[in-house]
């Protein structure tokens, strides 16, 4: 799973006891992979403002990866920036441990890469 798609996922537990604490899904014995890919920087550019950027950089703090703090006032002509971003979201992929939300600490676990979101039908 890249960090891309953990950018966008959160907990949808119906009882879940914090709702602000939904989002992010902190990361538990993750276990990570770097696969090299060819960078688009259109693609990453057209990204950029579906992010949520001060939940990647708290993921990837949590996960020891070195992410600048805000985004550059025109990214698309940083391309060290842009190199940094291509590798954290899209070469970066968890393929195996799981992920807690903060609000009621419900676990989601990943395998092999995907990670699964299903719940339990008394959490619905």
């Amino acid at each position: 799973m890249r960090l891309l798609t953990h950018n966008m996922l959160k907990c949808h537990v119906k009882n879940c006891t914090d709702p602000d604490k939904q989002y992010p899904l902190r990361f538990k014995d993750v276990q990570i992979e770097q696969i090299e890919y060819e960078p688009n920087e259109e693609f990453l550019v057209r990204m950029l403002p579906r992010l949520d950027w001060t939940a990647l950089v708290k993921t990837a703090k949590d996960l020891n990866i070195a992410i600048p703090d805000s985004v550059p006032e025109d990214p698309a002509s940083d391309q060290e920036f842009l190199q940094k971003l291509h590798t954290i979201i899209m070469e970066t992929h968890v393929t195996d441990g799981s992920m807690v939300c903060d609000g009621c600490s419900h676990e989601y676990k990943i395998t092999k890469g995907i990670a699964n979101m299903l719940l339990a039908e008394h959490e619905i």
